[in-house]
């Protein structure tokens, strides 16, 4: 019996990681870093002030990352919802094909744009990709653009919209384009200063003086190597033909204080802007082609959410800090004859 019960339990063990796998067969690696010290003071620009503990992604979303999602949500190439920029293989700055020939491997990377940020993208693509992370980040299987669609509901209910306002983000979201406040904070905020009640730096990879500006090597990897007072900003990474070029994210100076490289420079992010309205949403960072004042915290962008799908514009996503839970992991559960899912806090 002991040997019939240590079989039935492997077998069952076997089975959830089988469907584990498939369900992820597409799922993407985030890194994220916590951003605490709750409850902050705005800076003297009027923003950054967070009530509440939250995570944001330690690097901009790649190529490589945008990449999987679109093989997950449309394995047939048949681009629903606009989600793939053409731009994105024919432009020199563009980091992603769409010419595979196997279903479910239809985009892939370029050359040395793996580990790139992805840009053409607007704010409902992000939006969509939020949607895929909060529901699973799994292989749907499906084209349907429909409002049924799993990258169109969940953290925002896009429907099959791909014009007009944006929308908000729903309750509960387990991932979600960050607020203005949300992006600012992560980047600029330091508690230690001013004697530890905290205060701001003038740019997102720690430092208030002007940073210096990073070269690129023949595979677009930053000079910095994601140390010291350097950003990807003025046109001067040039590498793959391009005069001022996109780099490998985390490779082009230091982070902020809370451990998120590349706030400044390398490319606009979107956020949820104060004050937003109609279709406009926010863009902060600067980008390869920006100035030393627009890489810093005194410039906040602004774009159509549906059709600033640009060469110097890519994302990051915050998350809710996960809550503790009676099992860490879904096999810790297994002992118990359950399954447990971490559980993660709303953020107000």
């Amino acid at each position: 019996m002991k040997l019939l019960r240590s079989l039935a339990t492997a077998t069952l063990v076997a089975l959830i990681l089988a469907s584990l796998a498939s369900l992820n067969a597409h799922a993407v690696t985030i890194d994220w870093v916590t951003v605490g010290n709750p409850g902050n003071a705005n800076d003297t620009t009027g923003y950054g002030a967070v009530s509440y503990e939250y995570r944001i992604m330690k690097f901009e979303f790649t190529n490589d990352q945008y990449a999987a999602f679109l093989n997950a949500i449309d394995p047939d190439g048949t681009n629903p919802n606009s989600v793939y920029n053409a731009n994105m293989g024919t432009n020199g700055r563009g980091g992603i094909t769409n010419t595979g020939t196997t279903a479910g491997s239809i985009y892939a990377a370029k050359e040395n744009m793996g580990g790139k940020p992805v840009i053409f993208v607007n704010w409902w693509d992000a939006a969509r990709v939020s949607n895929w992370l909060h529901n699973g980040a799994q292989t749907y299987g499906s084209t349907d653009s429909s409002a049924s669609a799993p990258q169109n509901n969940g953290a925002y209910t896009t429907g099959s919209a791909t014009t007009g306002s944006a929308v908000p983000v729903n309750a509960g979201a387990l991932f979600s384009i960050p607020t203005e406040n949300e992006w600012y904070k992560a980047a600029y905020y330091n508690p230690t200063l001013n004697a530890g009640t905290g205060g701001y730096r003038v740019y997102g990879n720690g430092f208030d003086s002007t940073p210096g500006t990073v070269t690129a090597d023949a595979s677009g990897v930053g000079s910095a190597g994601g140390v010291g007072n350097f950003a990807n900003y003025n046109f001067v990474t040039d590498w793959n033909g391009q005069t001022g070029n996109v780099t490998t994210v985390g490779t082009n100076g230091g982070a902020s204080y809370y451990g998120a490289f590349d706030m400044s420079g390398n490319v606009w992010e979107w956020n949820d802007l104060t004050g937003a309205l109609g279709a406009s949403r926010g863009t902060r960072g600067g980008s390869w082609a920006s100035d030393a004042s627009g890489v810093s915290s005194a410039v906040r962008g602004a774009g159509d959410a549906s059709f600033d799908a640009s060469l110097s514009t890519g994302f990051r996503l915050a998350s809710p800090v996960p809550e503790p839970s009676t099992y860490a992991i879904a096999l810790a559960g297994l002992t118990c004859g359950g399954f447990s899912m971490w559980r993660r806090q709303k953020r107000a």
